[in-house]
């Protein structure tokens, strides 16, 4: 049967970064205007570097208000920030050296420690930064395997603890992680999940329209009670699911 998961369909890839970027700059003057500052996590991959790129360029990289602006990331691989696996480097290369934000407001994850260790730092990181409030937006994406963030198959506990990071061992890439978990993710007052491509119809469907199996698709643990939560997804990718009537 058509998902109750709330979602929207674009026509094409170019158009899913356009309706994001527009969507983070309302969220991000909202919260601005509600509460000073607009805390967001940042995603790694494909499809967020074309909502990143759409940002660095008018009206957008003039019009954010980039000096509010607090940059988290929701995982990591772990690799120095030069190194072209990072997700820091990727963001910094196609947004961050592109607009007005302040050093200071960029808090990476260190890929290049210890993973337990950084794990544990930017915990520590997250509660200074965050002060008891949430993150304003989590940017989400959706692996071929049913994974986000870091959160892989088999790999998760249900329900993940009290922890806020943590540091997992991804076996299929030999590499450890450092990711946000489910227990922050869904205290976020809004997360977008983004997703594009024809190659992933069939997990988005299974996702979305399948059974719940959080151990086996991990996308499915991110049931915010409090926050909003929106799939945006560009045509070949939503070409698995049911009508909607």
């Amino acid at each position: 049967m058509p998902s109750t998961i709330p979602h929207i369909v674009l026509p094409t890839a170019e158009a899913l970064a356009e309706d994001a970027a527009q969507r983070f700059a309302r969220a991000a003057s909202d919260a601005v205007q509600e509460h000073g500052e607009f805390v967001v996590a940042l995603s790694g991959g494909a499809t967020p570097r074309g909502l990143y790129a759409r940002l660095a360029a008018p009206p957008f990289a003039s019009t954010v208000p980039w000096s509010r602006v607090r940059v988290l990331w929701g995982d990591e691989r772990c690799v120095a920030p030069d190194q072209a696996a990072s997700n820091y480097r990727m963001a910094r290369e196609a947004l961050l050296d592109h607009v007005s934000i302040r050093a200071e407001n960029v808090h990476r994850i260190r890929g290049e420690d210890e993973p337990v260790a950084a794990a544990k730092a930017y915990e520590r990181t997250l509660r200074t930064v965050l002060r008891g409030a949430p993150i304003d937006l989590v940017l989400l994406g959706l692996g071929d395997d049913g994974h986000t963030a870091s959160l892989f198959p088999g790999a998760v506990d249900v329900p993940d603890g009290e922890a806020w990071v943590v540091a997992r061992y991804h076996v299929a890439a030999s590499q450890w992680r450092v990711t946000l978990t489910p227990v922050l993710i869904n205290a976020a007052a809004e997360i977008l999940f983004l997703v594009s491509g024809e190659g992933k119809a069939a997990i988005v469907h299974r996702v979305l329209e399948g059974p719940r199996r959080p151990q086996e698709l991990p996308a499915q643990l991110i049931t915010p009670a409090g926050g909003r939560v929106l799939w945006l997804l560009d045509a070949a990718a939503a070409r698995g699911l049911e009508a909607r009537g």
